[in-house]
């Protein structure tokens, strides 16, 4: 295996394709060949909330917007996320993410992931307005 790898990440498959109505997710982890580090690139439709979050055992994870704006709700409390918006997440915290008017887009960065994976997917309960 090589010392480097070079990808670019929008031309990753979409994983989510054909499953979530407004949400791509593009994982570069694998595709990278990377151990200790998982990338992704998360696009949210204008308005899109999400239904479902999820938390892990082990893994830290941060979150920065490259464009659009938002909120995260963690544990129940939702934050207002704007361009260059950096979050960083205990991994125990449950998170979901929702856009605004002209979308939301994300980089996520994610330390090592235990064998088989370590998250969990749990729904999203947003406070009412």
């Amino acid at each position: 295996m090589s010392k480097h790898a070079h990808l670019n990440l929008m031309e990753v498959k979409n994983s989510l394709e054909g499953r979530v109505e407004g949400l791509e997710g593009r994982f570069g982890r694998g595709p990278m060949g990377a151990r200790d580090i998982g990338v992704s690139h998360w696009r949210y439709a204008p308005g899109f909330r999400a239904q479902a979050g999820h938390r892990h055992r082990e893994q830290e994870e941060a979150y920065l917007v490259v464009s659009g704006s938002g909120e995260v709700l963690l544990d129940g409390d939702v934050i207002e996320l704007r361009e260059w918006d950096l979050v960083r997440v205990d991994p125990e915290v449950l998170r979901a993410f929702a856009a605004g008017p002209d979308g939301m887009e994300i980089v996520a960065v994610g330390g090592p992931k235990p064998e088989g994976g370590d998250g969990e997917m749990v729904p999203a309960e947003w406070p009412v307005d």
